[in-house]
């Protein structure tokens, strides 16, 4: 089945659409706020791993060397990764209340702007 994914040029959210018989041309709609102003994007490859591949991962001396525990961005940023990385959804006012206290901060929406990073936080 296929996945489309698209980014909603209204209010900046990837939306993710299943779709499984074309009639005619889709036309999505933004989950988020409903535009239909979206434009496709190429999504990012799924991999299959298990648990404990995924947990080791996050264990990693690399991914963590720039996690600063007296920083409440760092540690957003972070429990941000730990979920996709095990593929909870936190929810969009957690998202929200991330990129809102980055922007306060003066980061981008990642948090890497000020910050030196390695291409695997990417």
């Amino acid at each position: 089945m296929p996945i489309y994914e698209y980014h909603c040029q209204n209010c900046g959210k990837i939306s993710s659409f299943i779709i499984l018989k074309i009639k005619g041309p889709f036309e999505p709609k933004c989950k988020r706020c409903q535009s239909p102003k979206m434009t496709r994007i190429i999504s990012r490859v799924a991999r299959v791993r298990s648990e404990e591949s995924r947990l080791e991962s996050l264990t990693d001396p690399s991914k963590i060397q720039y996690v600063d525990e007296n920083d409440p961005v760092s540690m957003a940023r972070w429990m941000k990764r730990m979920s996709k990385e095990l593929g909870e959804d936190v929810g969009e006012d957690f998202d929200s209340m991330i990129d809102e206290a980055m922007e306060k901060k003066g980061t981008d929406k990642e948090g890497f702007e000020s910050q030196p990073h390695s291409e695997e936080d990417f």
